[in-house]
């Protein structure tokens, strides 16, 4: 299950996001915003980030105008790894090496056609672990306030 979430501005690209996971067949929850009306990221992000760190959802995939913002929100969510990309080097390279388990797009940078090109990447990439795991430890680490030195 893919988590989903976007704000008013990041609307469209979500929407385009669902179709994308219906061609590959994956399911997914939206948890909005479902309207043009002019809302607050940092509560989709948090929503859809919830929703992952929870385990309701093995993935997530959220969008707003630069997916910074969004992304920000995310990350400040426990066991959340959320990734800002506009190419799709990046996406692939945030999953084989950080294992990320959010994707973030901006709908004003990315558009339609990269943006799908960017999700299916960044879906059907796997973490590569070994050496990497070592890694993302050491963020998990971080996250819990531990030392890593």
């Amino acid at each position: 299950m893919i988590a989903l979430a976007s704000d008013h501005v990041g609307l469209s690209l979500k929407n385009e996001i669902k179709t994308l996971l219906d061609e590959m067949g994956l399911a997914y929850c939206d948890y909005g915003a479902d309207s043009a009306e002019r809302v607050d990221y940092p509560i989709y992000g948090a929503r859809a980030a919830r929703a992952v760190a929870s385990g309701r959802c093995e993935r997530g995939i959220i969008c707003c105008g630069t997916g910074v913002g969004i992304s920000l929100a995310a990350n400040k969510v426990r066991g959340i790894r959320c990734v800002v990309c506009s190419d799709c080097y990046s996406a692939m390279l945030s999953r084989q090496h950080n294992d990320t388990n959010m994707l973030s797009m901006g709908s004003r940078v990315v558009g339609t056609e990269l943006g799908r090109m960017i999700a299916r990447i960044w879906l059907t990439t796997e973490f590569e672990g070994g050496r990497h795991q070592r890694r993302v430890d050491q963020i998990a680490a971080l996250e819990r306030g531990e030392a890593i030195e």
